[in-house]
């Protein structure tokens, strides 16, 4: 589904944190009505709500005609993501709003499959492997995996922290195993700015099965965040505003020693 198809459905606020963008939207139909993106991680608690006022504002609507509030809930950003996650929820409690989540990672692949659809390219028969990733330190990556397929998107590996090194080596493993021609394209997409030597093995390893690897630079945007969400909204799949928590997919570094010191207690 593109964003320009045709969708009489009401207004989706979006908002997602999870990465030093923050990505917020409010798309009604076919019309982006409002969409902010700013580069400022450590600020987002201070501008986030000024920003969705601002959106609701510009775009001459008020909460009433929010339909429902869509927020990506990760992975990313371990503070990051709590900051759009406990602004939607509380949102979506006081105005009294279905709220759903997105996957962070499916919203950044699906954004920028659309950035670089081409209609002649996805009318030819095959696979575009669209591959999302985000920097998680120390060499790994969030990161999860989707096809593009006859106009058929789809998710093919949960997302989850793997080096980036082993996330390679686990599509060049994939793609050995594929048929020939059965896919044409691979878009490695995201903040691939510490991941270079990777990205371009990658395209190396798809030059050798005859397949185009795209190297995507691509920026979180809240329109697919409220694209996805719709999707999950007419699903029925909303969220508990109450119990709902972020996809953390790995301890932070406090709890990890927490763990560890619990776990050598329990030895003692």
């Amino acid at each position: 589904m593109r964003l320009d198809q045709k969708n009489q459905a009401g207004a989706i606020l979006a908002i997602d944190t999870s990465t030093a963008s923050m990505a917020a939207a409010i798309v009604s139909g076919n019309d982006v009505l409002a969409e902010i993106q700013t580069l400022a991680e450590r600020n987002h608690s201070v501008h986030v709500v000024t920003h969705i006022k601002d959106m609701l504002q510009n775009s001459g609507i008020s909460d009433t005609d929010i339909e429902a509030i869509a927020v990506g809930n990760g992975p990313g950003s371990y503070t990051g993501m709590r900051i759009a996650v406990s602004v939607a929820k509380t949102l979506a409690w006081v105005w009294n709003k279905p709220l759903v989540g997105v996957s962070s990672l499916e919203a950044l692949a699906y954004g920028a499959w659309h950035h670089s659809w081409d209609a002649e390219a996805e009318a030819i028969e095959g696979e575009h492997w669209v591959l999302p990733i985000m920097d998680a330190r120390r060499g790994q990556v969030y990161s999860s995996c989707f096809s593009m397929t006859n106009k058929h998107w789809s998710r093919w590996m949960d997302d989850g922290v793997r080096l980036m090194k082993s996330f390679v080596d686990q599509m060049e493993q994939r793609l050995a195993a594929q048929p020939a021609g059965a896919v044409r394209i691979i878009s490695l997409v995201g903040d691939l700015s510490l991941h270079g030597q990777e990205a371009e093995r990658l395209q190396e390893i798809g030059a050798s099965a005859g397949v185009t690897v795209r190297l995507q630079p691509f920026v979180q945007e809240g329109r697919w965040i409220a694209l996805l969400g719709r999707m999950r909204l007419e699903a029925g799949l909303t969220e508990n505003p109450h119990t709902f928590i972020p996809n953390y997919t790995q301890l932070t570094e406090a709890e990890v020693v927490w763990k560890a010191k619990q776990e050598g207690e329990a030895k003692v």
